[in-house]
This record gives structure tokens, sequence and C-alpha cells, in this order.
């Protein structure tokens, strides 16, 4: 069934923000315990030949595989690495802390633990990881009856009673108010060197519509037809039948990241001050061995923190809102939105390659696109597009790109041809396109087994791409786009 969310900002005092603090903090403990009690079986459960043997006669077939899963699976619940065994773990860590965390909320602190740990088994992960103080900053039930619940425009926990600021005059609120809540999340952030606080409400169905206060328009609405997209790590180019384009993705997330760097320098030269015994003479940390290295704030430190605190803030907040625009946008275009599938997680890891630059004869760095798909998070537009989609009930078709290798077919003469990264044009005959606008063209016009491109699609709709391509290219040119895009 599907959800949405609503988050309403807290009516708190400040004692209820203390109590409210000491919560998050016990939260945090909590799973910071459960980590210790679970990492102990979790080595013993690895260090068996039985498991480790099973691993490694995986073949990447899910027919073939399906027996030794089953039995990996049966180790993992022998040695209590399951969901459920994390819930009988919380449940006695949950009596010391009755009055302040109930048994649905140190459930939910379980399940995000599992969650991590489900991560780890199918190889998105090295480790799992404790939670720093004051990392935790959203706690949640499992349901709107007991524990954390919402109550007469009041949020209800554990002798909490805090008031909800609801508009009730907007009309979106209004209406989602209407709907049955499934349960309720209360989530701590910092604003402005202040912690605000703030509850998102779960609704059960689907959002309602949004709709223009002035005309009374429908404000996003799903358009008739099929969509391309192709996304790199900083573009992404949208095929329709309506429109064709290349953008930027989340492009004001830039100019903060710059303000980002100068406040880290500020904090690093504070941080070598305060603390000289810390550095060698080179500038690099000392190693204490096993002793842990203390080091001393300054105020100004303290106060460049929270700066950088309120600027990783504003970067969330305005990639968010960017993507959501956008991922309307595409909706609007067409129901049937095309993607190739993408290992975002494997372009962020460093290259294992040593590779020597034939220009310079240095070696090549061997970092990759770490920091550009955390700043550009193209994973999330796919998944709020995904989301978007289900709403009017379809969803994002994600293509074969072993079998349909957009950046080298040719649909004129059927052919494949691998390309170098840095040939950002296709020449066919004399007719110039730009490579991944051609591409988001060809995953626009895939078959229904989602592994071959349609010929006869292709020829039918080239003509009017072309035209719409050359539009695009006319409105880019003169302005400052990325290298990538080559206009």
């Amino acid at each position: 069934m599907a959800n949405f969310i609503v988050q309403f900002p807290l009516k708190t005092e400040k004692y209820q923000e203390d109590i409210l603090d000491k919560r998050f903090e016990i939260g945090r403990k909590i799973y910071n315990s459960l980590v210790n009690v679970t990492q102990k079986r979790y080595k013993e459960m690895i260090k068996t030949k039985q498991y480790r043997n099973l691993l490694n006669s995986l073949l990447n077939d899910k027919k073939k595989d399906k027996d030794i899963w089953k039995q990996i699976n049966k180790i993992r619940k022998e040695f209590g690495m399951s969901e459920y065994s994390f819930h009988e773990d919380v449940k006695k860590m949950q009596k010391h802390f009755k009055d302040n965390i109930d048994s649905f909320t140190s459930q939910k602190i379980a399940t995000t633990l599992w969650k991590a740990y489900d991560k780890l088994f199918f190889g998105n992960g090295n480790r799992i990881h404790y939670k720093k103080y004051d990392s935790l900053n959203s706690l949640e039930g499992k349901s709107n009856n007991t524990g954390i619940r919402f109550r007469d425009n009041t949020l209800l926990w554990n002798g909490l009673n805090i008031q909800v600021k609801i508009n009730y005059n907007n009309p979106y609120e209004y209406q989602a108010m209407q709907n049955d809540i499934s349960y309720c999340r209360i989530v701590r952030k910092f604003v402005k060197s202040k912690n605000r606080y703030y509850v998102q409400i779960i609704f059960k169905g689907n959002p309602p519509v949004k709709v223009d206060i002035e005309t009374g328009e429908i404000k996003h609405t799903i358009g008739i037809g099929d969509v391309g997209i192709d996304i790199g790590t900083s573009t992404i180019a949208i095929s329709s039948e309506s429109d064709v384009k290349i953008l930027e993705l989340a492009d004001k997330v830039q100019n903060i990241e710059n303000q980002k760097r100068l406040i880290q320098r500020k904090m690093d030269r504070s941080k070598r001050t305060m603390n000289p015994d810390n550095f060698n003479e080179n500038g690099t940390i000392k190693k204490q061995g096993n002793k842990k290295v203390t080091w001393n704030k300054s105020n100004h430190y303290i106060k460049y923190q929270n700066q950088l605190k309120e600027l990783y803030r504003k970067q969330a907040d305005v990639r968010k809102y960017q993507h959501e625009c956008l991922a309307n946008y595409i909706v609007s275009l067409g129901n049937n939105v095309f993607v190739e599938s993408m290992n975002f997680s494997g372009l962020q890891k460093r290259s294992v390659k040593t590779e020597v630059s034939e220009k310079t004869g240095k070696y090549k760095k061997k970092k990759r696109f770490g920091k550009s798909l955390a700043n550009r998070a193209p994973a999330m537009l796919l998944t709020i597009i995904n989301r978007k989609l289900k709403y009017f009930d379809t969803m994002l078709f994600e293509i074969n790109t072993y079998k349909a290798k957009a950046s080298q077919f040719n649909h004129f003469d059927g052919t494949y041809k691998k390309k170098i990264l840095s040939q950002r044009w296709n020449d066919f005959n004399g007719i110039k396109i730009q490579r991944d606008m051609y591409s988001a063209f060809l995953i626009m016009n895939i078959n229904n087994d989602l592994e071959s491109f349609d010929i006869n699609k292709c020829n039918n709709r080239f003509d009017n791409f072309k035209k719409l391509h050359d539009i695009e290219v006319n409105r880019l040119k003169g302005n400052k786009n990325l290298s990538s895009i080559a206009i």
C-alpha cells in the first residue's frame, strides 16, 4: 500500500527539548549496544568454514544459487543474525529505559541496524558503524496506536504532550490530515545554530493533488508517452516526443560546496593552532598508539563547526528541492519512463589499478566520482521519479545495459561501436548529435523486453528528435556548461 510523508514543526518548550535530546541519546546508546552484541555473533559466523564455503560457491545465477542462499540464511538464523533476533536482543535493553523509549520505538531502532546488516550481506558496505555522539536525529514508531502517536493536533510519547503546528488553511495539509495515519517519526534538525524539532506523519494512500490557488489548475500531472533518461554523475539527458534536454544535476549545490571549502580551511587552521602537539613537523597527525587523541576546540572552531552544519543542511535541502522539481518535469513528459540500470556505489569506489599518465609520466589519481555523486545524488533523483510514478500506477523501467548499450549503438546501421569517454558527439554521415541526448533517445525507444532497441520507433521519431535536439543545443550555446556536456 502506498504511503506519503508530511512534515510539521513542533511547538516545543525548553524542558520538552531537553527530554527529546535525552531520548535521542538513549536511542543512540541502544543502537550502539546492539551493534556490540550482534558484531560478536557476526564475527563468529563468518569464521565458520561452512559459511565461507557457501559464499564462495555462489555463481551469481538466481536459479542455481537458490538452494545455496537457503543454507546461508539458515546459518544466519542459527547465529541470531535476523531481524526477529535483533528485536529479541533490544527487548532486554529497552527494559532499562522504558520511561523514555517504548518497545515499538526500540524495535524500529533494531530494524534500522538489521537494514545495515542486510546491505552488508549483499556487498553494499564493508562493516557496521557505530553512531557518533549527536548523530541519531530521528526516532519512529510502528503504528499510531502506541508509543509515538498523533492525536488532536498533539504529539504524544511517554508522558510528553507537544503541540503540532498544522496550517489547516493550506489545502495540501488539510487534505493530508483526512487520511489514515500509518505511524509517526520525530526528527531533530540543526537549523541556524539551533536544534529544531519536527514530526513526520506517514499517511496511508497517495498524497493530495497540489492545485494552483490562483488558477485552480492541477500543478503536477503525468504525461502520456515514452521518456528516455541517460543519467550520469553530474548531468542528465532527457528525451521525449515533446522535449529534449540535457541538464546539470542539482546545479545550485556547487555554490554551497565552495563555501564549505572555505569554512573547512578556517577550521583546520584553528585546529592546528589549538593542538600543536598533535601534529608532526610535516603537518600530519601524530600516531598515539592505543591512546586516544584529544582535541581542544576553540570558540571560533565551534562557531565554524555550526556554520558547516548549517551549510550541509542547506545543501541537502536545495538538492532535494531541485530533484523534486526535476522529477515533476520528467513525469509530466510521459508515463513510460526508461533509464539504464546504474551501479552508483561502484562509481564511488577508488580505482584499483595503478596507472601512469602518458602525458605527464606521473601516477594517475585513483579517486573517481565519489564527491560528485555525493553532491549531485543521481540515485536519489531516480528514487523520487519512481515514487512519483507509483502514485499513477506505473514505475521507472530499468533497461539491461549488458545487452542494450545505448552509448555504443547506431540505429542507422544497427551496429555497436565502443567510444572513449571524452568523445561527446556522434557523427552519422554529417549529422552531429550530442552523445548523451542520443543515448536518451535510444533508451526512449527500447523494446518491451528492455534488452534491445526498436529500430522502427527510432527511424519514425528521429526527425522530431533532431529538431528538439538542435533547439536544446542552441539554448546551451554561450552558457557556462559542464565540460561533459561539450557545448
